[in-house]
């Protein structure tokens, strides 16, 4: 199937909106020209917004303002995540900034441009990414649906979210309400848990009113922004389903293709250096973070090893299920393989430098 095609005949106005109407064609005006970027985010999100504004503010620095980015903070322009989506790839927004994660409806190959359960860490992902087959296969991927895509962004490990109550065993998911996108939504559903993906916008109050019974959401800078804290107390610090989730730059193709050289090269760099900023920028606030929470009364705490086989089976199962896709098992064979090249290394190095470190030093 010709997915592009399908997707510009499909009628997206209708599901963008009356909003579209204002977005209309590129601007160009005396040399100068405005892209219009559509976001996941609620206006001053911690981390994932501030990225897209880096983006934006960098494309203009290196053009010397010849092209500039208007950023849409989610429900400005566009509402909601599938929309996003079907707004840059039918032409009616230029471009989005997004985990590309949330459109595994459309192909579940996105969901290693995001994250994947028990996949790559930030290091990982930016060898593959940027050193092997990561950034041609997102190239690819992303022409199916007419983008030109980039990693624009990345939260480092993530966090295994916030719960109203302590989970025991794998059982206790079993009819939990939990926000959770992406394969490991689809992970935690093989647990019973009924998962859903609400923007992150969305998420304090679905979690305060109960809609809810628990969420993940990004770490403890970005969790204590959001104030989940004010709600439930029982913190689980590391997860499965995230270990260094990127964020993505897509631009639509016509569009990328209809401008300079020069600028291309400046979207592509400025994705990269948002890329580095923003995972930085989540990793150097997370400890202090963490340390408030905690003076706070959040109680820090670990899944059980029995959980962590649970959601190692149900995380195989989810990935199996989608290798009869020749798209899925070509990106997932050279994860993997990309994976295991790095980590034979890091385990000899950066991980047992890391243990001495702390073992001498305390």
């Amino acid at each position: 199937m010709d997915r592009r095609k399908f997707i510009k005949s499909a009628g997206v106005a209708g599901v963008v909106g009356s909003a579209a109407a204002t977005i209309g064609a590129p601007a160009i005006a005396q040399g100068r020209e405005k892209l219009t970027m559509v976001t996941a985010w609620g206006r001053g999100l911690a981390g994932v917004f501030d990225a897209a504004v880096y983006f934006a503010e960098n494309v203009t620095a290196m053009s010397d303002g010849k092209l500039e980015v208007d950023v849409k903070a989610n429900g400005e322009l566009v509402s909601g995540l599938p929309a996003l989506f079907d707004a840059v790839t039918s032409g009616q927004a230029d471009m989005y900034h997004a985990a590309d994660y949330y459109y595994v409806g459309q192909h579940p190959a996105f969901a290693f441009f995001t994250a994947v359960p028990f996949g790559m860490t930030p290091t990982e992902l930016h060898n593959w990414y940027y050193h092997q087959d990561g950034m041609k296969m997102h190239h690819e991927l992303g022409e199916e649906f007419g983008l030109v895509s980039f990693l624009g962004g990345n939260t480092g490990p993530q966090a295994g979210g916030w719960f109203r109550k302590e989970i025991k065993s794998a059982a206790d998911f079993n009819g939990l309400k939990f926000r959770m996108p992406g394969l490991g939504g689809k992970a935690l559903g093989k647990l019973g848990a009924s998962v859903q993906t609400i923007p992150g916008s969305e998420v304090y109050q679905a979690l305060a009113s109960g809609a809810i019974d628990g969420t993940e959401w990004i770490g403890p800078w970005a969790d204590e922004k959001a104030g989940f804290q004010e709600i439930t107390k029982f913190y689980y610090t590391s997860g499965f389903h995230e270990p260094g989730a990127g964020l993505s730059v897509a631009v639509n193709q016509d569009r990328f293709n209809g401008l300079s050289k020069a600028n291309q090269k400046i979207i592509e760099i400025a994705s990269q250096a948002t890329n580095m900023w923003s995972l930085h920028q989540f990793l150097s606030k997370n400890s202090e973070a963490l340390a408030r929470l905690q003076a706070g009364g959040v109680k820090t705490l670990e899944f059980p090893n029995d959980v962590w086989d649970a959601f190692g089976k149900a995380s195989l199962e989810v990935l199996e299920e989608n290798m009869s896709d020749e798209v899925f098992k070509k990106v997932r064979t050279s994860v993997n393989k990309s994976m295991k090249e790095s980590a034979a290394w890091d385990q000899l190095s950066s991980v047992a430098y890391a243990r001495q470190r702390t073992r001498v030093l305390g």
